[in-house]
């Protein structure tokens, strides 16, 4: 158990994420996601996490671990084609995680995903939290359209808002 990792956690107030992504970032992420689904058959889900709880950090939860854990809360799985897609941050690590469903991972190789997370990272470390999940949005997009380009109507499977977990 690393204990500094385990206190800048539990010393990170909820409210900070509002310090990186104010409402209005957040709205212009939810408009990104909806324009990006235009795109493609896929479903983004945007959450973000302050920090995680004493039990996970003691357990020594990852980002990755508790990036699968929201996936199955959001219900990303849950789309007619197994087309969700999870971009999670967990903000005091400046983890990003994407993950995505099986009718994806078919398309889509995880180092793809791996290296946008290790971009978006990059970004975040710079204090550039707008630009850096835009410029991930855009770059999910292009692969999504392209290996699961529109079939027709697109149902809106999965809310577009950012959860603040």
């Amino acid at each position: 158990m690393n204990l500094r990792r385990m206190f800048r956690h539990l010393l990170l107030p909820q409210w900070s994420i509002g310090l990186a992504f104010p409402r209005h970032v957040l709205q212009t992420i939810e408009r990104a996601v909806g324009e990006s689904e235009k795109r493609h058959d896929a479903e983004l889900r945007f959450a973000v996490e302050a920090g995680l709880t004493f039990s996970a950090l003691w357990q020594g939860q990852t980002a990755r671990q508790r990036a699968v854990d929201v996936y199955s809360q959001l219900r990303v799985w849950d789309t007619e084609h197994n087309s969700g897609v999870l971009i999670y941050v967990q903000l005091v690590d400046r983890k990003v995680e994407i993950l995505a469903d099986r009718g994806i991972c078919a398309l889509v190789p995880q180092a793809e995903w791996d290296a946008i997370c290790h971009r978006i990272e990059q970004r975040y470390r710079k204090g550039e939290f707008e630009q850096g999940t835009l410029a991930a949005i855009e770059e999910i997009t292009d692969r999504l359209a392209r290996h699961f380009p529109p079939r027709g109507t697109n149902p809106n499977e999965l809310p577009n808002r950012p959860v603040l977990l």
